[in-house]
């Protein structure tokens, strides 16, 4: 991603930190969708303190291996790293300085035979939140073998990753106007 934003203009080198230029938003890997760059210093700081203050509004969409316990829900729970295996999450029931706690919305969009297309609305931002909330309720995302193991995987109708996609993002932009972008 950094080098394509380089690529598309050298003169972002160092915008927003010299680690990852340009960029305010990105997705997991084998996440399809939106990400959101900065062009300039102060919409990097603009556009992150939005993310930081829970202001953007994000919308997933998923297709998860079962049906959720009821056709919309509120998943809270502490996440942390798996003690286990470190590059997993992991849900805890208890609150420490190694969890944060997560909030997801979902709302059941239409059912299938052995799966349902799902809207995510994650409320809070942490890492792999919606594939660990998904998994937690039984429900993990199709093709997503870190979280759903082979039983997703063997389901994942040929889609060489997770069927998960940030499908919409609406956040203010510097000027002071709001700007709802859409990915199909």
């Amino acid at each position: 991603l950094v080098n394509a934003v380089l690529a598309h203009d050298p003169k972002m080198v160092g915008v927003g930190g010299e680690r990852r230029p340009g960029v305010v938003h990105r997705v997991d890997k084998d996440t399809s969708g939106l990400i959101v760059i900065a062009e300039t210093d102060r919409a990097h700081r603009f556009l992150q303190a939005q993310f930081k203050e829970r202001s953007v509004k994000k919308i997933y969409l998923a297709l998860v291996y079962g049906v959720p316990p009821s056709p919309k829900g509120r998943v809270e729970t502490s996440i942390g790293r798996d003690k286990k295996f470190r590059k997993r999450m992991a849900v805890y029931h208890e609150n420490s300085s190694r969890t944060r706690f997560a909030i997801t919305r979902y709302s059941t969009l239409e059912c299938f035979k052995e799966s349902a297309l799902l809207e995510i609305k994650p409320i809070t931002g942490r890492t792999h939140q919606i594939r660990v909330h998904m998994s937690y309720l039984g429900c993990p995302i199709v093709g997503d073998s870190l979280y759903g193991g082979r039983r997703t995987a063997k389901a994942s109708y040929g889609l060489e990753r997770q069927f998960l996609h940030a499908s919409h993002l609406k956040i203010a932009i510097p000027d002071g106007s709001n700007t709802e972008v859409r990915s199909e």
